[in-house]
């Protein structure tokens, strides 16, 4: 067995691998650009090497400096994690030369199936499913027109050297192929080095399931059960879970023995992820194509590893130092189910747009890991699992992936399971940038992801205006209503015991209006008693004025909620939905009807920039009429390219930015007449 592993990778991944190795008893080393000096990765590895500036092309995608770092600690292996140069040959090939083992398969199996325009061709000669589309490259934007109309509309165009959503766009006519074929290039060489785009037919209706393979260096490949992977927002995984509610075990059975035909093709060993894209309007399960094989770990590993019990990265160390694999395909079993929510630094009610900045407050609803790898923090829920990367007062960087934490819960039911990650999101503290908590936590509640009916078409189906919010039964919001008067009571209380704010005479008020999202309720507190609207609630929770999270059981029903602070009441947040709640002495409130409403100003006319970024491509100047749609700007951000459209129609007037500019969030890029 290695004394000694390097990681190339960072964040939560690398934390994932060094906690594995150290239970393990290997010494474990960390590389890291500027922008990583202080995350807890580096922290948690016993040797740490700096390797370059913030941006990946010039640190975690040098595979040079991550040799040398190797070379310099006397690491024998190298675990590469996902992205960056996990699949990438020639890094394998170098680190063969030196002598340091590749914690992954064989050169010649990532090149074979790393490669998805290589990979869809042998799968075609082996017999396997494939989605019609053209495979080969495609020299410019006028051949993707004319392979398109070939194919059929709806198309995809991927980047061939791709994974994790990003060099991917779905065209429905040519208009979008010549729009969206360049960008797919630009995001494939930035992300990957690689510019190839390949094109194919979109399957209606898709379901994405993918079949988890673990095979070593003597001829032994098992498949360990699907996940299902459809809940994706840009054709980035946003909620992936074990077994799929959809597939059948003979359904099971046959995509499994396909994946393994096809991995032992390749003499495949590792850790390895066969993807396929599923008819849903197919109930016998038949209408199954392969999409692409990932010759690497995946994010959405540890969905896997609760239901089956196996620690796939362990397994990936052990295969690399030659030892067989203990386990049999009859070993492999399905215990319970498990859910992972992915809590992006993005803000769903804003169009999802990136966020970057500073973590103020990152306290996750279960036990997180110190820079020694001890445990640490709350003890939370039973069957909740965090990996991240991050720490409180910790920069989340424009530079990497927006993936803050993964959020993992293993029932006994999938409705259990869905249930633990609605708790647990509600006790996840986050504030500083936007993110995604209400969104997975309204996702977990919804009547069809409880149905089991999915497809990669889940959120813009069923968010076609955006989000804004979960919806809230008006029994939550009565309890809430009784949960903010109990609130403003203790918070007025403990006004009236500060010298000098109130007369020690004076007592709290009994009787609260308590406005939510503009629905008064009547709220009355006794010491025996909590009325809302003259109906008793059986209220019971502990409030200290400054508190940020409560649990309360309100009838019965047990809710987290994470408070802020206002002038004039408080900031709920439960349940998939912020709740601007207004509480005022029931006395005062019928005052409010003689305030002034604050109309706020109109910036129609300005193209503001909705998050920070790079200015890529400014497409209008001064004097140009534009269109209600027309393209204006395209902003990169955390390796994504966001088209800026025209929201009315008008004449540029003048433009605050040139190409090529760093913008803040709201910046002012051009402004019409």
């Amino acid at each position: 067995m290695f004394k000694k592993i390097l990681i190339a990778n960072r964040g939560e991944i690398a934390c994932r691998v060094i906690k594995t190795a150290r239970r393990m008893g290997i010494a474990t080393v960390a590389v890291y650009s500027d922008a990583d000096a202080r995350a807890p990765f580096v922290r948690m590895a016993d040797e740490a090497v700096h390797i370059g500036p913030p941006p990946a092309a010039e640190s975690y995608l040098i595979a040079d400096k991550i040799i040398a770092a190797a070379k310099q600690t006397g690491a024998e292996a190298v675990h590469p994690g996902y992205g960056f140069l996990s699949e990438r040959t020639s890094f394998a090939e170098a680190l063969a030369k030196e002598g340091i083992e590749f914690i992954g398969p064989l050169v010649g199996a990532i090149a074979a199936m790393g490669d998805k325009i290589e990979s869809k061709k042998l799968a075609m000669a082996a017999g396997v499913n494939v989605v019609p589309g053209f495979v080969g490259e495609i020299e410019d934007t006028e051949h993707a027109v004319k392979i398109s109309a070939e194919i059929g509309y709806p198309v995809m165009m991927k980047a061939s050297a791709g994974g994790g959503g990003k060099g991917m766009r779905l065209a429905y006519d040519e208009k979008d192929v010549r729009e969206g074929f360049e960008a797919t290039k630009r995001e494939g060489l930035n992300s990957f080095g690689d510019d190839r785009v390949f094109i194919e037919k979109f399957i209606l209706n898709p379901r994405h399931i993918e079949i988890q393979i673990l095979g070593d260096k003597h001829g032994n490949i098992l498949y360990l059960n699907e996940r299902e992977c459809s809940i994706q927002r840009r054709h980035q995984k946003v909620v992936e879970e074990a077994p799929s509610p959809f597939v059948t075990p003979e359904m099971r059975k046959a995509m499994g023995e396909q994946c393994v035909a096809l991995s032992r093709a390749v003499d495949y060993h590792s850790a390895g992820t066969v993807e396929l894209i599923v008819s849903g309007a197919d109930p016998t399960g038949e209408s199954f194509y392969f999409l692409e094989m990932n010759t690497r770990l995946q994010v959405e590993h540890p969905v896997t590893e609760a239901i089956t019990g196996i620690d796939l990265v362990e397994q990936m160390i052990r295969v690399a130092a030659g030892e067989k694999l203990k386990l049999k395909q009859k070993d492999v079993k399905i215990d319970g189910w498990s859910i992972e929510n992915r809590v992006y630094a993005e803000d769903p009610y804003r169009g999802f747009l990136p966020s970057t900045g500073r973590l103020v407050r990152y306290n996750p609803p279960v036990k997180g890991w110190t820079d020694d790898g001890a445990e640490n923090g709350r003890r939370g829920i039973d069957g909740v699992r965090v990996d991240d990367g991050v720490y409180e007062g910790g920069e989340v960087s424009m530079f990497y992936d927006p993936m803050i934490a993964k959020l993992v819960t293993w029932g006994e039911t999938r409705d259990e399971a869905a249930d633990k990650q609605i708790a647990a999101l509600d006790a996840f503290e986050l504030d500083g940038l936007g993110h995604n908590v209400d969104f997975v936590s309204a996702i977990m509640q919804h009547p069809r992801f409880r149905s089991g009916e999915l497809t990669t078409g889940f959120i813009a189906e069923e968010y076609p205006e955006g989000f804004r919010g979960a919806p809230a039964s008006d029994d939550l919001k009565a309890k809430l209503a009784a949960i903010a008067g109990f609130v403003a009571a203790a918070r007025s209380d403990r006004a009236r015991r500060v010298d000098g704010q109130l007369a020690d005479a004076l007592d709290p008020p009994a009787d609260w209006s308590v406005t939510i999202d503009k629905t008064a309720f009547a709220v009355s507190l006794t010491e025996d008693d909590v009325k809302v609207d003259g109906k008793s609630i059986d209220l019971a929770m502990e409030y200290t004025p400054g508190d940020t999270l409560v649990e309360a059981e309100a009838d019965g029903e047990v809710i987290g909620v994470k408070l802020q602070i206002t002038r004039t009441g408080l900031v709920m947040t439960t349940r998939g939905a912020i709740h601007r709640v207004d509480t005022l002495p029931a006395q005062i409130a019928p005052l409010t009807e003689h305030m002034i409403e604050k109309i706020p100003p109109d910036l129609s006319r300005f193209l503001i920039c909705p998050m920070p970024g790079l200015l890529v491509t400014l497409n209008v100047g001064e004097g140009d009429a534009i269109e209600i749609g027309q393209p204006l700007a395209v902003i990169e951000a955390m390796k994504m390219e966001n088209i800026l459209r025209a929201e009315k129609a008008g004449t540029v007037k003048a433009l605050n930015a040139v190409e090529g500019d760093s913008l803040a969030v709201d910046a002012v890029i051009l402004e019409l007449e």
